[in-house]
């Protein structure tokens, strides 16, 4: 009698979500998951419901205009304002004088970097210096280096952080410059760095040394009208003296620098930036920081004149669930559809919507090169399973997938007719380009795309095809896994 009525309890709470669902117009494919998950499992489904179910973006909550208002408030805007100023400026640089240069060359570099000014305040700068690095070890060589020359402060921010040979390594170094009277500032995610929740000594060891360390929208349970677990800081951000920064693939953990048995040699993208898009990076660092602790950081020490550090072309682009649109999957969404001779991609997981899944299929169709690149050894298996689902698509329309088998990759790289090239920390899923908070660099210089193209076809050599009639002929128990696997693609 208690279970009956339990059960009908859980029913009634569905019915009532599912209401909710609908009235709030989401995409019906994903709204019909979560109606079939309350179907057949419906207390358990409550509770995934709790966990991952929260439109964030519906609840009109834009953190950025969140943050102004508050400044506003207090008194203390002009800071922001002068950001607010330069951008204008490089917008209209952009605009009116710089890019009408190469809309003769290609007016699609235009359209690109517009596209991205009218969806928020991206600038696009040209006054930059990039180093493309491909693996972890490359990576930390010179973070570390940066990290020792530090003169002002260091803000770190990544998804990842373990307590690791490699993490205790940027641990003490970090303590070395907060004796020096640098200042540091780290953010990390509750639930990418779950670990410390039981094992807090590897934070609170530098915390004695006034580190500041805050976790981003602290991971929780909550009710199934609430609950904020499934939205996760996901970027891998630092900034140092304001001058030098850093952003890509690769969190800090002994994996990333290929010390881990499972997946040995690990592939990564990342890149070292110096120029103003630096000045991007601080701001979402500190966008990020204000929205978890209310304190405004909009310092000129943060933000020094630069002098001009080479001529890569560049726009910082910041993807989140609560804002009005979702940036990153915008500009590939035309991007893809704009390609004319080549698109190569690399993802550890490949998870589109429906419009790419198109977008890319027409290109093929159309004679566009298509070749993705996914590794051979998942880390993720229902994420991995349901990607084999798509590369079924990608085939049949006349792409090609490679499976990487050097190691593990997670490199997130895609470029178009060598025109533009993105990396940051965006995989080609859905939890990417909805869920979580990203942030990539689009690259638009000919030097960067030709040693991103170049480190593409290093890598394909270290691939095998994936051939098309071998797939299509693989066992009907595998298919059937992809195919249960893809069901719960919206939500993955």
């Amino acid at each position: 009698m208690v279970l009956k009525c339990i059960l009908i309890i859980f029913y009634i709470l569905s019915i009532i979500i599912s209401i909710r669902l609908i009235l709030e117009n989401r995409d019906p494919s994903k709204t019909l998951i979560w109606i079939l998950i309350f179907m057949l499992f419906p207390g358990i489904g409550i509770l995934i419901y709790a966990v991952l179910g929260r439109n964030i973006r519906k609840l009109k909550i834009n953190r950025t205009h969140k943050m102004a208002e508050s400044m506003k408030r207090d008194k203390i805007l002009f800071n922001l304002d002068e950001m607010k100023e330069l951008a204008e400026a490089q917008s209209k640089m952009i605009k009116e004088k710089f890019l009408k240069e190469y809309e003769q060359k290609d007016s699609r570099i235009l359209n690109i970097a517009n596209l991205l000014l009218n969806i928020g305040i991206f600038p696009f700068t040209i006054n930059n210096n990039v180093e493309i690095y491909v693996d972890g070890n490359e990576k930390f060589d010179n973070l570390i280096k940066d990290i020792r020359n530090a003169k002002d402060h260091i803000h770190l921010e990544y998804f990842i952080i373990k307590d690791s040979e490699i993490g205790n390594k940027i641990k003490n170094e970090l303590i070395k410059k907060a004796k020096e009277g640098v200042k540091i500032r780290i953010i990390y995610d509750d639930v990418g760095c779950w670990r410390f929740w039981f094992h807090r000594s590897f934070f609170n060891d530098m915390r004695k040394y006034k580190i500041e360390i805050i976790p981003y929208l602290k991971g929780k349970i909550a009710l199934p009208i609430g609950g904020q677990l499934n939205y996760r800081n996901h970027r891998k951000i630092v900034v140092i003296d304001g001058k030098i920064g850093y952003t890509g693939g690769i969190n800090i953990g002994d994996e990333y620098i290929g010390k881990n048995k499972k997946f040995g040699y690990w592939r990564d993208t990342h890149i070292r930036i110096e120029g103003t898009s630096v000045y991007m990076l601080q701001m979402i660092f500190l966008t990020d920081w204000y929205y978890n602790t209310k304190e405004v950081l909009i310092k000129e020490n943060l933000f020094p004149k630069l002098n001009i550090k080479g001529n890569s072309m560049i726009q910082i682009v910041a993807s989140e669930p609560d804002s009005d649109w979702e940036s990153i999957h915008y500009a590939y969404f035309y991007a893809i559809c704009e390609a004319k001779k080549s698109i190569y991609i690399e993802t550890p997981y490949f998870i589109p919507d429906e419009s790419l899944l198109k977008a890319l299929k027409c290109a093929a169709l159309s004679g566009v090169e298509l070749i993705i690149i996914f590794p051979k050894i998942a880390d993720h298996k229902i994420v991995n399973r349901a990607s084999y689902s798509y590369f079924q698509e990608i085939l049949e329309a006349g792409g090609k997938v490679y499976l990487y088998n050097k190691g593990f990759l997670h490199s997130k790289v895609i470029i178009i007719d060598d025109i533009v090239a993105s990396t940051g920390s965006a995989n080609m899923d859905l939890r990417s380009f909805k869920l979580n908070f990203e942030v990539n660099a689009f690259i638009y210089d000919n030097e960067a795309i030709r040693k991103m193209k170049s480190e593409f076809m290093i890598d394909l050599e270290n691939s095998e095809e994936l051939d098309k009639n071998e797939f299509e002929n693989r066992k009907t128990v595998m298919k059937i896994k992809e195919s249960i696997s893809r069901l719960f693609s919206p939500i993955l």
